[in-house]
């Protein structure tokens, strides 16, 4: 989904948010601190071999059906954004969209986007009545997506703090729904260095709060520094905490107006610490394939990361509905075995 500039390296061309997690008490987020340090580093170790067996040649035609590795189970969620045509006219609410999911596109899984919310994020019977009407359809919310709410990678410190508690009213929004997390931005300025401490400073401390309820803070690439792989990789390892991580999405590599991150480089460098990844989508061939992204390519990237947490469909088109859009998504993810 398209979002605000980013400050000192441009525009971003999409938007999105992991995996279910619980907290019963101390004893279980000691545990899961561990848990996902492990995995990470396993998860490291998969993707390097994976990629070394990937540049021997690997097929990259997105019409061959079921995923490689049948051992990894992924389900579909449908991601807002989606639907923000429909949104934006008015023609369906916030409150409308678990029941569009289910009801219209077969998908019990959802995540949100904080703007259209229409101002009710911290409004406890607002999020009661979502919570009953995802229950009542037997729809699981998975993250919200948050924009809009300040830079927490903002020069100025206390520009950053405020960020950071604007974004902790989503994180009570997101408990009050069930959600494992909330997706945040790296948006920030100056040199690479800067943007990077910055950037572990304010999102840093923004996971330490998320902790403290339970919940994960995952960062999307988003445009600018942002969708340099590597970079993310870099706050991913500086930041070193367990409960953050990052989202990749297929579609948003765009570095500047005039430069773009290799796409299939960058998922890779940010599948070890994948929570949840957006599968972007824009226009579909006669045969059913994405038109701009190899599927078949990032699948078995997620394949040798060893990703088995949710597949968000975010279909931005716009030479198709959005229905028709969605759908088509839904019909390409299941080729490689994800399920609704």
């Amino acid at each position: 989904m398209n979002g605000a500039p980013v400050k000192m390296q441009s525009a971003c061309d999409g938007r999105h948010a992991s995996h279910a997690q619980c907290a019963d008490g101390d004893a279980v987020a000691l545990d899961r601190r561990g848990a996902l340090g492990l995995l990470g580093g396993m998860a490291f170790g998969a993707l390097l071999a994976g990629c070394e067996s990937m540049r021997g040649g690997a097929s990259t035609d997105s019409s061959s059906g079921a995923s490689p590795d049948a051992t990894l189970v992924r389900h579909m969620s449908l991601a807002e954004w989606s639907l923000h045509r429909s949104l934006q006219a008015g023609e369906m609410t916030n409150l409308d969209f678990p029941l569009q999911a289910r009801g219209t596109y077969g998908i019990p899984a959802v995540e949100y986007v904080s703007t259209f919310f229409a101002g009710k994020g911290a409004d406890e019977s607002y999020l009661r009545e979502l919570r009953m009407r995802c229950d009542g359809e037997g729809v699981r919310s998975v993250l919200i997506m948050i924009d809009g709410e300040g830079d927490l990678g903002a020069a100025d410190a206390n520009a950053r703090r405020d960020a950071i508690e604007r974004h902790v009213r989503w994180l009570h929004a997101a408990q009050s729904l069930g959600c494992f997390a909330i997706r945040v931005n790296a948006r920030s300025e100056g040199t690479r260095v800067e943007q990077m401490e910055r950037s572990a400073d304010g999102i840093g401390t923004l996971a330490d709060r998320a902790q403290e309820m339970g919940l994960a803070v995952i960062v999307e690439n988003h445009g600018g520094v942002s969708s340099d792989g590597s970079w993310m990789a870099g706050l991913m390892k500086r930041m070193a905490r367990p409960n953050a991580g990052t989202l990749p999405d297929f579609g948003n590599f765009r570095l500047s107006e005039t430069e773009q991150y290799d796409r299939y480089k960058g998922i890779a460098e940010m599948m070890p610490w994948a929570r949840d990844v957006s599968a972007k989508t824009y226009g579909f061939d006669a045969a059913g394939n994405e038109t701009t992204i190899d599927y078949a390519r990032v699948f078995a990237i997620m394949d040798a990361a060893r990703y088995s947490g949710f597949v968000g469909i975010e279909f931005e088109g716009k030479t198709m509905s959005e229905p028709d859009g969605i759908r088509a998504t839904k019909r390409l993810i299941e080729r490689f075995g994800v399920r609704a």
